[in-house]
């Protein structure tokens, strides 16, 4: 008679960022499932989980310091938020004017640009966006060819190919550094967009694909049919990260705790070398730290020495109170982005309260604006006053506020928005190779790697969790 023997195994998870607390779940959630025997372990470096992610209650006021919202294109927080017992929790934004600001006006956003259905050819024709030589050449896409080099290329570059330069300077560029404060001239657009490069393949013209998809800008990949929403939870996006913390078993989360460094055993584990406890001795590691975090925990080793370090943006977040009768103008709107071209030191500015329900107590506004971006990184070392006066300034220019907030909450993210510039895929598929040849029980996830939405980071810890589970536990089958 053959029986079946498993060994006791430790997974130790580096990060508690969303990446890092959902791997952890997913591989308790798949250990109790299977009848694995599994010890878990994350390893936190500051005294919270959550990383980017936090949410400040204060007065009936919900404001979000870092990510406040996800485009759940994949499905992938809807799934996670349906495992926690939550989804009776999620909500999705409302509908609003979007503006772009340039020089000194605010000019609506071309209809269905964004979100929902194709984007519609005479919206872009009457804008006042673009200038009448501008649309000329953005029509230019209708009738060049695809390109024949398989090389990435910037993001930029790709649509001032297909576009021309005026709409990349007033529509693409705003929209992508307000939302991830890059330098459009070095991103990737394979590592960022791919759609993007998959669309000029399948159809040469991207407005004639996006009108064939039915989609626009965003709205790639709808899910099972349904329009697309960003999405939150009710009490605000920790929701899912307290839900998380409190269904992990207990003894799970160790805080306060830095890893310094990994030696590999002779038996192919790992001694997991932490600051302030005793080593942890562990069978696999899933390490979602940021990249050049990463590449210092493992600097006995030349996996990852050779590649250079991740540059990564430096912005605030700096969010307003206001009495509703303070807003005299732009009562439809529900954001506005910032073009270079434009008087503006912020890049985006949203209407909170406009966009979800339930975040201001009755009779207030709450305004969300970024400022920083790369290559303007020294504003966000101002003090908060001076960020302050410098957000008043330009939302006097912008909207005509005259008056001051009841409060502000400034809050700044160094070195925290990774970019992916040109070769990002060829430098992560090398990575993986050397990893699987030196490490192979060693997984890398997290916003430096495949994206840095929260859905895409929810989709690569559960994804880390299962081929971690898959590889301890492959070849730990006995027969006695």
């Amino acid at each position: 008679m053959m029986r079946v023997t498993l060994k006791r195994r430790k997974v130790v998870v580096i990060g508690g960022g969303i990446t890092g607390l959902t791997a952890a779940f997913y591989l308790q959630q798949n250990a109790k499932e299977h009848n694995l025997p599994l010890d878990v372990v994350l390893v936190e470096s500051t005294l919270r989980l959550g990383g980017k992610i936090q949410t400040l209650r204060k007065n009936g006021f919900i404001i979000e310091r870092g990510p406040e919202s996800f485009f759940d294109q994949c499905g992938s927080v809807r799934r996670l938020a349906s495992d926690l017992g939550i989804a009776h929790e999620l909500v999705h934004n409302n509908s609003g004017q979007t503006y772009v600001a340039v020089g000194s006006e605010l000019y609506p956003l071309p209809n269905n640009f964004m979100f929902g259905g194709s984007p519609k050819v005479s919206s872009i024709i009457t804008t006042g966006l673009i200038s009448l030589s501008g649309k000329i050449r953005a029509a230019g896409d209708l009738f060049l060819p695809k390109s024949t080099d398989e090389k990435d290329e910037p993001i930029g570059d790709f649509f001032r190919r297909r576009f021309g330069k005026e709409v990349v300077e007033n529509l693409v560029e705003p929209l992508l550094a307000g939302t991830f404060a890059g330098d459009i001239d070095h991103l990737s657009l394979r590592a960022m967009f791919p759609q993007f490069y998959q669309l000029e393949k399948d159809y040469r013209s991207l407005i004639l694909g996006m009108k064939k998809k039915g989609t626009s800008i965003y709205a790639f990949d709808q899910l099972d049919g349904e329009r697309m929403f960003y999405g939150t939870f009710h009490n605000g996006l920790e929701t899912l990260v307290e839900s998380l913390e409190e269904q992990l078993a207990p003894s799970t989360v160790l805080k306060g705790a830095k890893v310094e460094g990994i030696d590999k055993l002779a038996d192919g584990s790992m001694k997991i070398h932490l600051n302030n406890v005793s080593p942890i001795q562990a069978d696999a590691v899933i390490m979602t730290t940021p990249f050049n975090v990463a590449k210092g925990i493992l600097h006995k080793y030349d996996v990852m020495q050779s590649l250079p370090n991740m540059n990564s943006a430096t912005i605030a977040t700096v969010t307003m109170a206001f009495k509703k009768q303070q807003m005299k103008k732009y009562k439809d709107a529900m954001n506005f982005f910032v073009s270079r071209n434009s008087d503006f030191a912020i890049t985006s500015c949203t209407w909170s309260n406009r966009k979800w329900d339930d975040v201001v107590p009755d009779g207030y506004e709450l305004l969300r604006v970024y400022i920083g971006r790369v290559g303007d990184e020294a504003i966000v070392e101002l003090s908060d006053s001076e960020i302050e006066k410098t957000v008043l300034q330009d939302l006097q220019k912008a909207i005509g506020l005259q008056d001051a907030p009841l409060f502000t909450v400034v809050t700044r993210w160094k070195q925290s928005m990774p970019q992916y510039t040109v070769g990002h895929e060829e430098r992560l598929d090398h990575l993986k190779q050397e990893l699987e040849k030196q490490f192979p029980h060693i997984k890398l996830s997290g916003s430096s790697y495949e994206g840095i939405s929260v859905p895409d980071c929810v989709v690569q810890g559960k994804n880390a969790a299962s081929e971690v589970l898959a590889t301890i536990f492959e070849e730990q089958y006995e027969t006695v």
